[in-house]
């Protein structure tokens, strides 16, 4: 960083910028060592914390366009890891759940962050590491 400009590496959002580019790519690489996207992610993590949904739903708790939903969702169901049956509830919508290859998929996904965290944040010490994550939620929630 010697040769950035300190007008840029003493602003946040700079630094924001280049993290989330390297994070990125840890993340999409991890990924997809193990088979999986982002998406996927974001869904299963969705389905096994609050259970059963429509695509609708997905689509607005994972922060996800209703047709990316859809095209993943159907990624899902071709590996296994989700079934997508219609709403009894509702005709015209599809009830997705979580399978048990997409929770074990889940637990692989979730070791990859954990390592992708870990390197990531290898500088700091386990204090700094929660507060970072506090002070970044407070201003995404502001921001919200």
């Amino acid at each position: 960083m010697d040769e950035i400009p300190e007008r840029l590496t003493a602003k946040p959002s700079w630094l924001i910028t280049q993290l989330a580019v390297h994070v990125r790519r840890l993340v999409s690489d991890g990924f997809a060592a193990a088979g999986a996207r982002g998406y996927h992610y974001r869904i299963l993590a969705a389905l096994h914390e609050s259970g059963p949904a429509s695509q609708a739903e997905l689509g607005r708790r994972c922060r996800v366009d209703r047709s990316d939903v859809v095209a993943a969702v159907g990624q899902l169901v071709e590996l296994g890891q989700v079934d997508r049956t219609p709403d009894p509830d509702h005709g015209r919508r599809n009830r997705v759940t979580l399978t048990e290859a997409g929770l074990r998929q889940l637990r692989r996904m979730d070791e990859v962050l954990d390592q992708v965290q870990a390197d990531l944040l290898a500088p700091l010490p386990e204090e700094d590491r929660r507060t970072l994550a506090r002070l970044l939620k407070q201003v995404l929630a502001h921001h919200e």
